[in-house]
C-alpha cells in the first residue's frame, strides 16, 4: 500500500490501475495526513499548515532534478515534471457555480470600469469597440483552446505546464515566470487602485492612503488563507455583484440614450459624429472650460489610435484564462469546466462589447474627465461620468462601490494566480522547491506567503503622489503585455497538442470537450496575438505625438509600454542555452500523464446519448451555456 501512496499519490486513474481493489482517493483526500483522534480547534488549525505527507509523486529520498542529475544540463525530465504537476496535492474543492462565476466575471476590474475611459480618449468610440471586438475574438479562441486541454489534463500550472509539455520546457519556464510576475505586480497595483477609488468620497480622501491599503491587503491575504474554497466563495460573491452592476448599467444606459434621463434629451449616436457635443454638456460647467472645446467623432488619431487601444483591451481581458488554472482544483473538471468555458462568450459579448458600446454613446472621447489623475482614478471611469452627466446623484457612489469591489476581486485573483503558478513551476524544478510546499488543506502555503509579501509594495503610496505614480507605472509595464504572451502560448500549445493527438493515433471523438473554434480558431488566436504585439511595438516606438517628445521621454515611454517583451526573452534564452532543452516533437509528447478520469470514452458516450435525447432548443442552449 505504501508503494501506491508514494508513487501514484491521489491520481484515481493510476491508483485504480495499481490497486484495483482499493478505492481511489477523491480530490483533497489523504490516507494519513489527518489525525485519527479528535483535537482542539487550535491544534487542528496549527496542524493544517503542516506539509501534506502525501503531496509527493515520488519518494522523498529520490532526486527531484528534472535536468538529469546533480543539476547538470543533461536534458529535461518531461515524465517527472508531468507527474508532479498532475499530482501536486492541491485541494479539489471548486464547484460548478464557482467555476461559472470565475469565467463570467472573475477578473472584471479597472480595465473595464476605469482604464477603458483613457482608451476611449485615445482612439475614439469606434476604435474602442473595434479593439475590444478583436481582442474578444482572440479571447474566445484562446479560452476554448485552453478548455480543451484543461478538461483532458487538469494539472497544476495549466498553460505554463502545457507550454512545457507541448512546445519547449524553456518556453514553459519563461511563460510560467511571465504569468507569475504579472499577477505578483497586479496585487499592489490593485490595492493602490482601491485606495484611490475611495478618494471619490471626501471623507475617505482625507485619510492617509497607507491606512486603506493596510486594510485591503489584510482582507485579500486573509481570503486566500482560507484556501481555494475561500477564493472560490469570495469570487462567487464579487462576480455576482459585478455582473448585476454591468447588466444594470446596460439597462440604464439604453434608457439614458433614448431620452429617459432626468433632462429627457435624446442622445442617440450624437457623440460618434465629428464635433457634435452640445453646449449644455455637463463637463463644460463641471471642469470650467469653454463651450465647443470638447471634441467628438468615431475615431481619434486614426489607425494609430486604434492600435493604441489594443493593449488596454488586452489588459481588460487579463485573467479570463484563470478558469483554466482553476481546473486543477475543480472537483469535477470534465463536467464543470466545459460549461464555464462556454460562459466566456457571454462575458465577451455582454459585459465588454455591449457595455462599452453604450458607454461610447454616452460620453464623447474629448471629455477631459476621462484622463483622470491616474489609470486607477475611479473618477475617470466612463461609467461614472455617464451617470454623472445624467444628473443622477446616488448612482455614481453606487458605481464606485462596484469598482472598489472589482478592484479587490482582481487583487484576490492575483494571489491565487501567482501562488498556483509558482507552485507549479517549483513542481517542475523551474522555481525554488520551497514554493511547492502544499499543506494539509491543499494550499500552496509558501507561494501564498511570497505573493502576499510582494503586496507590501502597495505602501509606495506613502512616498507621495510623484513617487508612487512612477513606481506604479513601472509595475504596470511588467503586466501590460504579459497576457498577450500567455494567450499566444496557449494557442500554440493547442496547435501542437492537436498535431500530437492525431499523430499518436487518437481521434477527436475521444476528447471530453472540443474547442468550438477548433484548430483554425487557435491559428486565428495566435495570429491576432502576434498582430497585437506588432501593433503595440509600433505605438510604443512611435507613440501619438512622438515628434513633440524628447529622446529620453520616448525611450522611457517605449519601455513602459513594452517592458514585458525583454523580460520574457531574458527568462527564455538563458534557460534554453544552459539546459539545452529540445523543441517538443509530436511523437514524444506525453498525452497520458495527468488525466483524471478512469473511463473517459464510456463517459463521453453516455453524455452523447443523453444529449441526443434532449429537445432541439435545449441542445442549442447547451452550445452556449
Amino acid at each position: 500500500m505504501a508503494t501506491t501512496h508514494d508513487t501514484y499519490e491521489k491520481d484515481p486513474e493510476k491508483a485504480a490501475a495499481a490497486a484495483p481493489d482499493t478505492p481511489a482517493a477523491t480530490a483533497g483526500d489523504t490516507w494519513d495526513s489527518e489525525p485519527t483522534q479528535p483535537h482542539s480547534w487550535s491544534r487542528r488549525f496549527v496542524t493544517s499548515f503542516q506539509r501534506d505527507p502525501n503531496a509527493h509523486v515520488i519518494r522523498s529520498g529520490q532526486m527531484l532534478d528534472p535536468h538529469g542529475g546533480g543539476g547538470k544540463p543533461s536534458g529535461f525530465d518531461h515524465k517527472g515534471a508531468a507527474e508532479r504537476t498532475a499530482n501536486s496535492g492541491l485541494a479539489h474543492k471548486l464547484k460548478a457555480r464557482h467555476m461559472q462565476m470565475i469565467a463570467i466575471g472573475g477578473s472584471i476590474g479597472t480595465g473595464l470600469f476605469v482604464t477603458s475611459g483613457a482608451a476611449l480618449n485615445t482612439g475614439g468610440p469606434a476604435s474602442l469597440v473595434i479593439a475590444f471586438i478583436v481582442i474578444g475574438v482572440l479571447m474566445f479562441c484562446t479560452v476554448h483552446a485552453l478548455g480543451e486541454m484543461a478538461v483532458l489534463f487538469p494539472v497544476a500550472g495549466s498553460f505554463s505546464a502545457y507550454s512545457t509539455r507541448f512546445l519547449d520546457p524553456a518556453w514553459g519556464f519563461a511563460m510560467g515566470w511571465n504569468y507569475a510576475m504579472q499577477w505578483l505586480v497586479v496585487l499592489p497595483l490593485e490595492i493602490v487602485a482601491a485606495s484611490i477609488t475611495l478618494s471619490f468620497w471626501s471623507g475617505a480622501a482625507d485619510t492617509n492612503p497607507a491606512a486603506w491599503v493596510t486594510i485591503f491587503l489584510i482582507v485579500i491575504v486573509a481570503i486566500n488563507f482560507f484556501g481555494v474554497r475561500g477564493y472560490g466563495e469570495a469570487e462567487f460573491i464579487f462576480a455576482i455583484i459585478k455582473v448585476i452592476a454591468v447588466i444594470g448599467f446596460i439597462i440604464l444606459g439604453i434608457i439614458l440614450n433614448c431620452g429617459g434621463g432626468p433632462d429627457g434629451s435624446y442622445i442617440g449616436g450624437r457623440y460618434w459624429k465629428t464635433d457634435n457635443v452640445e453646449a449644455s454638456y455637463a463637463a463644460y460647467s463641471e471642469v470650467g472650460i469653454e463651450a465647443g472645446s470638447i471634441s467628438s467623432g468615431a475615431f481619434n488619431s486614426g489607425f494609430k489610435g486604434l492600435c493604441s487601444v489594443f493593449v488596454t483591451a488586452a489588459f481588460s481581458f487579463a485573467g479570463t484564462e484563470l478558469v483554466g488554472l482553476a481546473a486543477a482544483e475543480a472537483d469535477n473538471p470534465r463536467k464543470t469546466l466545459p460549461r464555464a468555458i462556454k460562459q466566456v462568450f457571454w462575458r465577451i459579448a455582454l459585459f465588454y462589447i455591449v457595455a462599452l458600446t453604450i458607454v461610447s454613446l454616452l460620453v464623447p472621447y474629448g471629455d477631459p474627465r476621462l484622463l483622470g489623475d491616474s489609470s486607477e482614478d475611479a473618477k475617470a471611469s466612463p461609467f461614472v461620468i455617464a451617470i454623472n452627466n445624467a444628473g443622477i446623484s446616488v448612482l455614481p457612489s453606487i458605481m464606485n462601490v462596484v469598482i472598489l469591489i472589482a478592484v479587490l476581486s482582481v487583487g484576490n485573483s492575483s494571489i491565487y494566480g501567482s501562488s498556483r503558478t509558482l507552485a507549479a513551476l517549483a513542481e517542475q524544478n523551474q522555481a525554488p522547491k520551497i514554493f511547492a510546499y502544499i499543506d494539509r488543506k491543499g494550499r500552496p502555503l509558501v507561494a501564498i506567503v511570497a505573493a502576499s509579501v510582494l503586496g507590501l509594495l502597495c505602501y509606495v503610496v506613502a512616498g507621495g503622489t510623484e513617487t508612487s505614480s512612477t513606481a506604479l507605472n513601472w509595475l504596470y509595464s511588467l503586466s501590460g503585455l504579459s497576457s498577450i504572451f500567455t494567450w499566444a502560448s496557449i494557442c500554440a500549445a493547442h496547435i501542437r497538442f492537436r498535431m500530437a493527438w492525431k499523430k499518436q493515433g487518437h481521434t477527436l471523438d475521444e476528447l471530453a470537450f472540443k474547442s468550438q473554434a477548433g484548430l483554425i480558431g487557435s491559428w486565428i488566436g495566435l495570429t491576432l496575438n502576434i498582430i497585437v504585439l506588432v501593433a503595440q511595438f509600433w505605438t510604443a516606438a512611435w507613440p501619438i505625438g512622438y515628434g513633440e517628445l524628447s529622446v529620453n521621454d520616448r525611450v522611457q515611454d517605449f519601455f513602459l509600454s513594452y517592458l514585458a517583451f525583454p523580460v520574457v526573452i531574458l527568462f527564455y534564452l538563458p534557460y534554453k542555452l544552459y539546459y539545452k532543452t529540445p523543441f517538443m516533437r509530436s511523437m514524444d509528447m506525453d498525452l497520458v500523464t495527468g488525466r483524471r478520469e478512469i473511463d473517459t470514452p464510456a463517459l463521453i458516450e453516455a453524455e452523447r446519448m443523453e444529449k441526443a435525447q434532449m429537445p432541439k432548443w435545449k441542445r442549442f442552449y447547451k452550445m452556449f451555456c
